[in-house]
């Protein structure tokens, strides 16, 4: 049956179950769209990412429709985390169009998203602020409390708002844009657009609708439920009473069906005369299952951890999917992929890939027998190339503008939409393969992140009461901004108190002498107007001249060095990067320009990449190294743990599989003779990359011609081994990759005297990590390890102490038996630790308990919860590292960093947990590693002499200064 049948069959709402192979869906689907024209759709799915990647596909050939993605809540019933303000805020705006504008709704959820109940539509009210609107500006701040919205000092995420004098920052829950609302008195003078990049406006807007930031706010209606729960329940107290009191909490979503009366849920709201698709419908309704039947088991383990029993009423967030679409009059059609009933209407469908035949002979056999072949690629460079390709096999074919409707015709077509829709319908002779199917690859097509603004150190920073630098008074308090009125003009000031309660106004359009002080210590304030100031700086800056001068000599002698001037790329090098899997961020590919070009100049590179976790430092590492294998040279990559060499050693094994480049690794895995083979090999050349852990700097190691030299966190290296290090460097290309750069290295690389390339932009499916830091409760580690055992993921639990992580595995066994655990520590031998971790690897455990052995680089995709014990002993930069061995796929990631309950932390573990607790978003990397410093102390920023210097003047006027004297 060809589709135009298969449609007319669905139009007639006579047949309910299709025979729609997976490949065809998304042609159906925007066909049958393109024919009924602009009625509510829904289509359900069983897993989120098989909706992301519907959507997208959809949204690719669908062109003049809103396509909505409606995500579920990343958590699960009991859980101490609440869903993200992102995910929330994509809920409320799908749920407003459909209560106020349902008539061309298209929207794709999974079968957990549309089987949740959801919030009272009384709770999803909005405000709406328009340009020249009257205000009761205080009413409008409580109103934004009141939505959920959390004050700061900067709008950096949804669900945030900043207040400055007149001007209202808030970035709304449904909006892609943060607004800037300029008030003049009780009136909305201007409704702008602003960047978060660099905080300026930019397109007016008239009008603007605010929803709230969260699902579920305290209500009267649900503090009266509270108060009730207080009464009747034993257990849960905290919670009834954090409701009572009418607080926001982490984790309050959990509560939603103890909390209100309502059992709606998205199904209820759907309009009658919409259409639903069911992609798999026993697999949708067994997911529905699956999802009632642990949250009875969570609820289970809960109310033991309570000591009271779960009956069966207990309240349940899901209900049967199955029984409530039965239950409604809804147009539903069902896309199954197999079935023995020859009735059932069936779309015939081929692959692209089903055949052996080459690209050539593929193509002319479609031509020959009339077909209209459509090529979707990524870019109109890609459609360039794609054209070039096909012109050099003799096969002509037509580029088309984005977005153009094809017209179905004999011949071949390049359109640079991307799409995953690879499929062959003979009825109709069309043909529709994408790059990915052509090459069996698959890239990322999602829209590019903006870029992740680096931290300043400006105004906006600022907390009221912390302590800050102004260059020509010294240090201050800082009291906020006030207004003052000046010759009939009112102004904006930055209002600085000093030592004896003495004043200093900063003008706003001076803010460029006032910074945050950085130093790791409290200060004394500056008294105004006295010499101890200026006495203080000259003696620091004496002190910086000696410093620039060393600096200077150093940067002069790099200069005059000679090494090695590499080759241009090859044909080679080019075909190793087409076949890069992902499509690269921005950074990533001004990151290798710049490498590359270190590379082609005769004074030797040496360069650092500085990127957060997971940004794609590897992949730049891998492209430096076969750039200089193909020129003859050797590469030594140097990582600090013997994990993360065997993860690079697998990653550019596979990668330049297809090339003759010969690898090896060294490290404690090897056994003598094998260490001592490779040795061998590294001084006679017969090896051509080699990547190890410390091991690479001892004594016998020696390089017949060494060009490279990558060293991936350079600062979990002792002084001893930077010392070879340094000596290895002598003439050599170096490129240094780091993800929390240590404040020597930060601080030379911003002066100029290292080259350095940053990372902001973070790969299109990369999501910020959910991070609860609390104190350790059992049911948490439950709920936790149960929740990824349900999503088919596994669990990373750290325990820093390898004489009782066995008693801790034991412990974790008894409380959670479903799971299959294993243990991980660096005193296991070499066999055994290997081994542990390759099982891991192939999912033959859910949990693997271990020490931060795991901490750099070690990238396992399916490992998407962390939970850390006793994360006070740990400092910032491990915490961050650990961070980010989760979430690597794209899908939602979590981290438990939990302390012993009832026990005081010191006020540096403390700072440490609340600092990664608040910089949880994407690229904080920088900010953590400043974070660092100042709780740390500054330390031999530039030689152990230093921190007295920086704590007198704080860290950013210190690197003013140190600028000012290298430019001198």
């Amino acid at each position: 049956m060809n589709d135009q049948a298969v449609l007319t069959q669905m139009l007639s709402g006579k047949q309910k179950n299709f025979l729609i192979p997976d490949n065809a869906r998304t042609l159906v689907v925007s066909s049958y769209i393109t024919l009924v024209g602009r009625t509510p759709t829904l289509i359900v799915t069983r897993t989120e990412e098989e909706a992301r990647q519907f959507a997208d596909d959809l949204s690719k050939i669908l062109h003049g429709f809103d396509i909505m993605l409606f995500p579920s809540w990343e958590t699960l019933p009991f859980e101490r985390i609440s869903p993200s303000i992102e995910t929330m805020g994509k809920r409320n705006s799908v749920l407003s169009t459909l209560r106020n504008e349902p008539i061309s709704s298209i929207i794709v959820g999974t079968a957990r998203a549309v089987s949740q109940i959801l919030t009272p539509s009384s709770s999803i009210g909005s405000m709406e602020l328009t340009q020249g609107q009257e205000i009761n500006y205080e009413n409008l701040l409580q109103s934004l409390i009141d939505y959920g919205y959390q004050r700061t000092s900067q709008v950096e995420r949804r669900g945030e708002f900043a207040v400055r004098g007149s001007i209202i920052d808030i970035f709304p829950s449904t909006s892609n844009t943060p607004i800037r609302i300029d008030t003049w008195g009780d009136e909305i003078e201007r409704l702008t657009e602003f960047s978060i990049a660099d905080q300026r406006s930019k397109e007016a807007k008239e009008r603007v609708q605010i929803f709230p930031a969260r699902e579920l706010f305290p209500s009267a209606g649900i503090k009266n439920k509270a108060n009730k729960l207080l009464k009747t329940q034993s257990w849960g107290k905290e919670h009834w009473q954090r409701f009572a009191n009418q607080e926001f909490f982490e984790g309050m979503e959990s509560w939603l069906p103890w909390v209100t009366e309502t059992e709606e849920t998205f199904i209820d709201l759907f309009p009658t005369e919409g259409t639903i698709f069911l992609f798999d419908p026993q697999k949708i309704f067994q997911r529905s299952q699956d999802l009632m039947t642990e949250e009875e088991n969570l609820a289970v383990t809960l109310a033991e951890t309570w000591g009271i029993e779960a009956d069966q009423d207990f309240p349940k967030l899901h209900i049967d999917l199955e029984k409530a679409l039965s239950q409604k009059n809804k147009k539903i059609l069902n896309f199954i992929t197999s079935t023995p009933d020859p009735t059932i209407p069936t779309l015939a469908t081929r692959r692209f890939q089903d055949s052996v035949k080459t690209l050539h002979e593929q193509i002319t056999d479609f031509l020959d027998d009339g077909y209209c072949v459509i090529l979707t690629v990524e870019g109109e460079t890609a459609a360039s190339l794609m054209k070039s390709k096909l012109d050099l096999i003799d096969v002509t074919a037509e580029k088309m503008p984005e977005k153009e409707n094809i017209e179905v015709k004999k011949g071949v077509f390049i359109t640079s939409t991307p799409s995953q829709i690879n499929v062959i319908l003979p009825d109709i002779k069309t043909a529709i393969i994408s790059e990915s199917e052509l090459y069996g690859k698959r890239r990322s097509h999602r829209v590019p992140r903006k870029k992740i603004s680096p931290p300043t150190s400006q105004v906006e920073d600022l907390r009221k009461g912390s302590f800050v630098v102004h260059e020509h008074h010294g240090i201050a308090l800082y009291q906020g901004i006030v207004k003052r009125t000046l010759v009939g003009n009112e102004r904006d000031y930055l209002l600085l108190e000093y030592r004896r309660g003495d004043k200093l106004y900063v003008p706003t359009d001076q803010i460029y002498q006032v910074s945050q002080y950085t130093g790791g210590s409290i200060p004394s304030l500056s008294r105004m107007g006295g010499a101890d100031w200026t006495r203080t700086k000259t003696g620091v800056r004496k002190e910086i001249q000696k410093i620039a001068q060393e600096l200077v000599v150093l940067y002069q002698k790099r200069e005059a060095s000679q090494g090695f001037k590499f080759s241009p790329d090859s044909h080679w090098q080019n075909e190793l990067e087409d076949s890069f899997q992902y499509q690269e961020t921005p950074d990533q590919l001004s990151a290798v320009k710049d490498v590359k070009l270190d590379m082609e100049e005769v004074k030797p590179m040496d360069r650092l990449v500085c990127g957060d976790v997971g940004f794609g430092k590897t992949e730049i590492a891998l492209r430096a190294a076969f750039k200089a294998v193909l020129d003859s040279k050797q590469v030594a990559i140097l990582v600090p743990t013997t994990l993360l060499a065997q993860q690079h050693f697998q990653t550019f094994t596979e990668r330049l599989n297809p090339f003759p480049v010969r690898i090896a690794v060294l490290s404690r895995f090897l056994s003598q003779q094998q260490s001592k083979e490779v040795v061998k090999k590294v001084a006679t050349g017969e090896i051509d990359l080699v990547i190890g852990t410390h091991r690479l700097l001892s004594e016998d190691v020696h390089f017949k011609d060494l060009g490279l030299l990558i060293i991936d966190e350079e600062q979990r290296f002792g002084v001893s081994h930077k010392e070879r290090i340094k000596s290895m460097k002598s003439n050599v290309d170096v490129l240094t990759l780091t993800a929390t750069p240590i404040p020597r290295t930060l601080e030379m690389s911003l002066t100029g005297i290292r080259d350095l390339t940053l990372l902001h932009t973070p790969p299109t499916d990369r999501q910020p990590i959910l991070t609860y830091v609390g104190d350790y409760d059992d049911s948490i580690v439950v709920a936790a390890i149960r929740r990824e055992q349900l999503r088919d993921g596994q669990v990373f639990f750290v325990h820093n102490r390898v004489s009782d992580i066995d008693i801790i595995a034991e412990k974790l066994k008894e409380k959670v038996p479903q799971a299959r655990i294993a243990v991980a520590h660096g005193q296991m031998d070499e066999g055994s630790l290997e081994q542990v971790v390759i099982d891991f690897w192939e999912k033959k455990y859910d949990v693997l308990v271990c020490t931060t052995i795991i901490e750099s680089g070690i990238d396992m995709p399916s490992v998407n919860t962390l939970i850390v014990d006793r994360a006070d002993r740990l400092g910032l930069g491990q915490l961050h590292q650990l961070r980010g061995r989760v979430g690597r796929s794209g899908t939602k990631a979590y981290a438990y960093l939990l302390t012993p309950k009832g026990q005081n932390l010191a006020e540096d573990a403390y700072e440490r947990l609340r600092t990664i607790g608040e910089t949880t978003e994407l690229g904080s990397g920088f900010k953590i590693a400043m974070r660092d410093l100042e709780i740390r102390g500054a330390g031999n920023l530039l030689g152990t002499g230093q921190s007295g210097h920086i704590a007198a003047v704080g860290y950013d006027l210190y690197c003013k200064l140190v600028t000012e004297a290298v430019d001198e």
